[in-house]
């Protein structure tokens, strides 16, 4: 699992390095991507090419799971360029299943000692 906005950062550092195609073929193996709060803020232009490049890189090859506050009809503003955020969301959208989580957050009662209720 990667929180997106770290994944950013891994994938920058691998750019600097020289070991980003590396980083995205590693990804693109990965049977199941879990990418955690998308959506927090606003992708910027390098943000949005790296995301593509994941997606489609892993399209058709394992499941990749994105958790978001925002609900994906609100998800263009926030990748930004709509051609870009056309084609991230066409590649996630298509045959995708969407689990949609109502009541309480279950990491309100890890935050205070308590286990959640069942």
């Amino acid at each position: 699992m990667h929180r997106l906005s770290r994944l950013f950062d891994g994938l920058a550092q691998a750019r600097a390095d020289g070991t980003y195609l590396t980083a995205l073929r590693r990804l693109a193996k990965v049977q199941v991507l879990v990418l955690d709060d998308f959506g927090l803020e606003p992708l910027g232009a390098a943000e949005r090419k790296v995301l593509l490049e994941v997606l489609e890189d892993r399209y058709g090859l394992g499941a990749t799971i994105i958790t978001s506050q925002l609900d994906p009809k609100d998800w263009h503003p926030v990748i930004g360029d709509e051609t870009v955020a056309d084609a991230i969301c066409d590649r996630l959208v298509h045959g995708a299943h969407r689990i949609k989580l109502t009541g309480e957050s279950l990491r309100k009662g890890l935050t205070n000692g308590t286990k959640p209720a069942k």
